[in-house]
């Protein structure tokens, strides 16, 4: 009578509060929840929640499969890793590369939770700027790869993460907060910071600058996201970062941001492995565990248009 998709959107009606954020956290339309609650609240023939109430206040019946829920989810997960290890055993390796300057807040729960997992499995974390990981990847020196710009390499698959925005981060004084959205010829006379990376591996010139055939009059690097955000905020340039690096300063009223052009700049973000390796049982956990952390810890990411569940690893095969 109660799916595990129910069990799944009480909790998250219980953790958000709210039908629209609930929806989000499930990766559902409002439409799509609010039809699976009617559709449970048919089955058990009695309401789960008082409508039209702020917060969301539960009735009985809603509470008790709250609890439910609380129990049964975590049981569900633990189980799965625990029969995993049981069939394929714990020892392994996962030797990881970052090739997102930004991504390592939202990667450090995420290696926490799996060392938990598989304390067997020996975890190794590196950044990927200073050499080509997609080849190391296929070579076997590394065995996960983080990056936003997917190769048609035999054997490597790519898991999409999820999408999201880049924006335009300036200081609150500079004349572009007056404009609705940046274009290109806007940069033209700007100071561009970014990270001390090839242009072509950053977002602002490959799907922004370039396909417009513009530069920025200058360009500066800055290793750190903190030391990028200060140039920014004192007046010394302009910086192009995902939303979810910018969200905390906003908020701070440090900086202001605009969309990158009238429809913003979009990409996705993967995660890069050998096509075989997807076959380990630690590979699948921590593929869902980091997309479980993405989806918590990062403010304004969207699923990708074809993974809409959060549990949903099917790789993109790029190259043969």
């Amino acid at each position: 009578m109660i799916d595990l998709r129910h069990l799944k959107t009480l909790a998250a009606l219980k953790k958000t509060g709210s039908l629209v954020e609930a929806a989000e956290c499930v990766h559902l339309t409002q439409s799509a929840l609010s039809h699976q609650i009617k559709d449970l609240e048919e089955r058990i023939g009695c309401s789960l929640f008082v409508r039209k109430t702020k917060p969301l206040r539960f009735t009985m019946a809603g509470e008790r499969i709250v609890k439910l829920a609380e129990t049964v989810l975590p049981l569900i997960h633990s189980t799965e890793r625990e029969l995993a290890k049981l069939t394929h055993g714990e020892a392994g390796r996962l030797y990881i590369s970052v090739e997102c300057h930004s991504c390592f807040d939202w990667l450090m729960p995420t290696l926490n939770k799996f060392r938990d997992n598989w304390p067997e499995v020996e975890l190794d974390l590196m950044s990927g700027f200073n050499f080509a990981p997609i080849p190391a990847l296929a070579r076997g020196d590394i065995d996960l790869v983080i990056t936003s710009d997917p190769e048609p390499v035999s054997g490597i698959s790519f898991t999409p993460l999820f999408q999201y925005e880049s924006l335009l981060a300036m200081s609150k004084h500079h004349p572009l907060t007056q404009k609705e959205f940046i274009t290109p010829e806007d940069l033209q006379s700007e100071t561009l910071i970014t990270y001390p990376v090839d242009t072509d591996r950053l977002d602002v010139f490959q799907h922004f600058l370039d396909p417009a055939d513009i530069e920025p009059q200058h360009i500066r690097t800055a290793e750190l996201t903190v030391m990028m955000i200060q140039l920014i905020a004192s007046g010394r340039g302009v910086g192009a970062l995902p939303i979810w690096a910018l969200s905390e300063y906003v908020r701070q009223d440090y900086i202001t941001t605009r969309p990158l052009g009238a429809n913003g700049v979009w990409a996705t973000l993967y995660a890069a492995t050998r096509t075989e390796q997807l076959e380990y049982p630690y590979f699948t956990d921590f593929l869902q565990c980091a997309k479980r952390s993405c989806f918590t810890h990062l403010d304004g990411i969207e699923p990708t248009a074809n993974h809409k569940d959060e549990t949903n690893l099917e790789p993109e095969i790029i190259g043969n």
